[in-house]
């Protein structure tokens, strides 16, 4: 299971990265890896605005559908379309393969994240 550094994540399996006052958001290695080959994905609209913890995107594998969660609150200003031709960049490259980048309302948010030495222990911790 591979976990960057860089980034901060939710208990929900989703990586933030941030640049500035917007994020990006995606699923972890280990939630797709969970998921299984990962067949459509469903994206918000440009302009779309969430609040922490709310419901954004659908992803459906040959296993389940599964609802994926904003860690913060705010609004999208760009969407991955790749992931809506090629799903499958999802499972092969969890970390590029962004969905959503919002504009954050409140920053302070992502204190409530984990860094990556927290989130490989709430990992191991899953799996016990």
């Amino acid at each position: 299971m591979e976990i960057k550094e860089n980034l901060k994540y939710s208990r929900d399996h989703e990586w933030v990265k941030i640049e500035g006052d917007k994020v990006y958001i995606g699923i972890t290695d280990y939630a797709q890896d969970s998921l299984g080959d990962v067949v459509f994905v469903e994206l918000p609209e440009v302009g779309d605005t969430f609040d922490a913890g709310d419901d954004f995107a659908v992803v459906e594998s040959v296993k389940a559908a599964s609802d994926i969660y904003t860690p913060v609150s705010g609004t999208v200003v760009e969407i991955n379309e790749e992931l809506e031709n090629m799903p499958e960049m999802v499972n092969e490259a969890p970390y590029e393969s962004w969905f959503i980048a919002l504009e954050i309302d409140d920053p302070s948010e992502l204190d409530s994240l984990m860094d990556w030495e927290e989130y490989q222990k709430f990992c191991e911790e899953e799996e016990a």
